[in-house]
This record gives structure tokens, sequence and C-alpha cells, in this order.
């Protein structure tokens, strides 16, 4: 038996020509793993800046929502969206774009007020004043490899809205 399994020093029952198929096989799809592996990372990159700058539109409008804050303070403003997002810095900074909205209305929404400063419409109709605030922040995504044919820099963006006061 041992001598059938065995003829001229090889494995004539396990040997079937396919030696190094499965080394071929690896040196084809190795590439292709890894490009799906680094496109992976990539996108969880951008998605997690995507993140980050919502994230900092959303600091930045609680802070402009705040009673410290007024819309000329754009300083305070962007210091309160980069302190949110510590990990986008240098030229991927955050931004705030500016000019903040404020927006005004009524608690109930048959009545619209002329202005924020008019609070009579809303207060003749029994209703309070809502005022929003809202925020828009941008920071600039360069990947770590760029595909020919498209921008080597993304530019991503994040709103947020805040209520300021209710009266």
């Amino acid at each position: 038996m041992i001598g059938r399994l065995f003829r001229n020093g090889r494995q004539s029952r396990l040997n079937t020509d396919e030696d190094g198929s499965a080394l071929v096989e690896l040196g084809l799809s190795l590439p292709m793993l890894c490009l799906m592996l680094l496109g992976a990372a990539e996108f969880a990159r951008i998605a997690y800046a995507a993140i980050e700058v919502t994230n900092a539109a959303h600091s930045a409008a609680v802070y402009a929502g705040s009673s410290a804050a007024s819309a000329a303070d754009t300083t305070g403003i962007t210091n309160a969206a980069n302190s949110d997002s510590p990990n986008l810095t240098g030229s991927n900074a955050i931004s705030v774009v500016t000019p903040l909205t404020y927006t005004c209305t009524c608690s109930n929404t048959n009545y619209t007020p002329t202005s924020c400063s008019d609070n009579s419409t809303c207060l003749s109709h029994n209703a309070a004043m809502i005022t929003t605030v809202t925020v828009k922040t941008q920071t600039t995504f360069s990947p770590m490899v760029t595909v020919p044919g498209f921008s080597p820099t993304v530019t991503l963006q994040g709103k947020s809205s805040e209520i300021v006061s209710n009266n």
C-alpha cells in the first residue's frame, strides 16, 4: 500500500499538477485586497473629518447662542468650532462661514414677526418669539492618495442651528 502512494519518491495521489496555484492566486488578488483596504481607510478618514466639521458647527452654534456671544464675535465663534475639532489643524482647520443666520418665528406658526426686534406680533397673538442662530463651518480635506482626474482636495461642510431665545 505504501508503494502505491509513493512512486519515485513523490506522492502520486496528491500530485495533481496544481503546485503553486495558491501562490499565483494570492499574487493576483493581493493588490486588489490592498487597494480595497486603502479605500476603506480613506473613506473612514473622510467620514471622521465630516463628523468633526458637523460637531464643530454645533459647538459654534451653542457659543453663538450663548448670552456672552454676539453676531460680531466671529473670533470667539471660530475658536469654539476649532476647540471642538482638535484633530483638524493647520491647513485643515475649521473655518466659520459668515455671516451667521438669525431667524425669528412665533411659537404659533400662523404668525410671523416682521423682524427679530419686533416681538409685538407674537405677543399680540399670545405667542412667544423663538430666535434661532444657524452656523455653517467648512474645512478642506486632503486625501492620502489622489486619483488622477479627481480634485486633490475635498471641501467638507457642516451646519447647525441652535435656539437662542424663547421670549
